[in-house]
């Protein structure tokens, strides 16, 4: 099981920065598969299919990333995951990673009485199809995927409406707070959180071929 930390609240920068540093000693065997939670002060960050520009429109830092993706927001009350998990054992199914943090946050916000779905051809999860309440973004270095997932826990949206969130023109953002109409804190949503994704990530383990892609073809860049 990937072993699992909590960062609590921290500048994006500075965790850019030491989730890159795990990522190299995860490719270099020093660490197990981590699991990285996170709060970050206000901040939009912009993904490799994003609009800089646009996004400092904001009025908030922006910093530019390596994930999949466009622009989105992050903020307290936002439970920020990255998962570093060395996906070579298990087959270098990028696609199936994805959907499995997606599928974490289905589970996870099921508990509170919410029903996140997949929405084909959208990425992260959505409530009724039309209201995004995790957004995602992975990237992927010599088969160890780094980045992951906001769920907007109780976070505040207003900053969303600064600019174009994921691309879209019209608000589609909503939290958990919101979609259950009561407070909901990070500290409740973490551990279910967890529960699920090692749940996942054991069944995908128990479940994928054991192969070992030769070093050149070990892959680079972002994936959504």
């Amino acid at each position: 099981m990937p072993r699992v930390v909590d960062w609590g609240v921290r500048d994006y920068r500075a965790s850019l920065e030491a989730m890159r540093e795990v990522v190299r000693a995860r490719r270099a065997a020093e660490v197990p598969d981590t699991l990285i939670l996170v709060q970050h002060p206000p901040v939009v960050t912009v993904g490799v299919e994003g609009d800089d520009g646009a996004a400092a429109a904001s009025g908030l830092p922006v910093v530019s990333v390596e994930r999949g993706g466009r622009a989105t927001y992050h903020g307290p009350g936002q439970l920020v995951a990255y998962p570093v998990v060395d996906l070579a054992p298990r087959g270098r199914n990028v696609r199936g990673f994805i959907h499995e943090i997606e599928e974490t946050v289905v589970r996870t916000v099921g508990e509170f009485g919410v029903a996140g779905q997949h929405v084909s051809g959208r990425r992260g999860v959505w409530v009724d199809g039309r209201r995004k309440i995790a957004s995602v973004g992975v990237a992927v270095e010599g088969w160890v995927t780094f980045h992951g997932v906001a769920l907007n826990v109780d976070v505040d949206l207003t900053p969303f409406e600064r600019f174009h969130p994921c691309g879209f023109d019209e608000p589609v953002m909503t939290s958990l707070a919101k979609e259950t109409g009561r407070p909901v804190t990070v500290g409740e949503v973490q551990p279910v959180f967890v529960r699920h994704f090692e749940e996942l990530e054991r069944a995908a383990a128990e479940s994928a071929p054991a192969v070992r892609p030769a070093p050149e073809a070990l892959p680079t860049g972002p994936a959504a």
